[in-house]
């Protein structure tokens, strides 16, 4: 269905139905629009809970000048817009944040752009050329509330009330576990586990995402872990059954379980977004993990998580190098 704007018309007949107690569902029929713009247009421009065309039609011109003046702030400004367009180009690629933070910083910490009006500015026809350049190549949205019962998980524990042993990473045994992701049109997943101090790290497939918790009892139990701490998706509501405490992250909060997220990120090195796991079998997942967990980390001092985790230093065979006397020492 062809999207249009609310007319002064429409919002009238709109006005008269409400009155007269027809549901969105059927005034949209009438409307010839679709059942969610009638219901934004009344949730948006009613005053005190009732819809009144007038009121209406004032609000949405505000909402859309004050939105229009966001853009003219860059526009009218042919400085801040070419300071714009450089930093933003493709040989710097700064975000909107990095742009409003560093116009910031030279001005003396006083604010002369937000990244919202960046954003705005961006989904212009002046910012069109410029969304390639952003990190997801999409402007930004602000991300929908949900009241769906389905996301209620029973029994959380969130992090805040975490053990200090944990939160300092002094044993061995406590870990983070998530799912990585892959493309919509692939069921399978790769369920992953990394403890919060050795850093050790391990995948197991699944067929489908709900299957996850399976998996991660399996490798739990096989790693003797002591506690695990998850995100709050529909996967988890099942937590209970891996038979440790267990610890939740908040609401869109990913960097609350940073190692398995720092962990999927080195994993994107051998299998990379878009990639179907498919492609890739049992014993060649097995062996990037091994890599993965026989590389030396900063973190460890330059221990592997391998020795880390099973305490059994690897002594590795460095070849003795003869270094031939030079005249110029003494």
């Amino acid at each position: 269905m062809k999207y249009e704007h609310f007319t002064k018309h429409s919002r009238n007949e709109l006005s008269v139905l409400l009155n007269k107690g027809y549901s969105l569902r059927s005034i949209s029929k009438v409307l010839g629009k679709s059942h969610s713009s009638v219901s934004r247009e009344v949730s948006r421009n009613k005053v005190n809970g009732v819809y009144t065309p007038d009121k209406a039609s004032h609000k949405a011109y505000v909402r859309r000048y004050r939105a229009k003046r966001q853009s003219m702030k860059i526009t009218t400004n042919p400085w801040l817009e070419d300071y714009i367009k450089q930093k933003m180009g493709s040989g710097s690629r700064w975000t909107p944040e990095q742009i409003s933070g560093r116009l910031k910083f030279e001005n003396n910490d006083v604010s002369i752009i937000s990244s919202k009006s960046i954003y705005n500015w961006l989904d212009t026809v002046h910012g069109q050329d410029f969304i390639q350049y952003l990190p997801y190549k999409k402007p930004y949205r602000r991300k929908k509330k949900t009241n769906s019962k389905r996301g209620i998980i029973k029994n959380r524990v969130f992090i805040e009330h975490r053990p200090d042993e944990i939160n300092n990473r002094t044993r061995i045994g406590d870990f983070e576990i998530d799912v990585l992701g892959t493309t919509k049109t692939e069921k399978e997943r790769l369920a992953g586990v990394v403890d919060r101090q050795a850093r050790y790290f391990d995948i197991k497939r699944v067929p489908q995402l709900r299957k996850a918790m399976t998996a991660y009892d399996k490798m739990l139990k096989s790693l003797n872990a002591l506690s695990a701490t998850l995100d709050n998706g529909f996967e988890n509501a099942r937590h209970e059954q891996l038979e440790i405490p267990t610890f939740f992250c908040h609401a869109y909060s990913s960097w609350e379980k940073g190692g398995i997220e720092n962990s999927f990120q080195r994993l994107r090195k051998f299998i990379p977004k878009k990639s179907k796991l498919s492609e890739y079998t049992d014993e060649q997942l097995s062996a990037i993990v091994d890599v993965m967990n026989n590389t030396p980390r900063k973190c460890l001092g330059f221990k592997t998580p391998k020795e880390v985790f099973f305490d059994k230093p690897i002594q590795l065979t460095v070849p003795k190098v003869q270094l031939t006397k030079c005249c110029t020492w003494g």
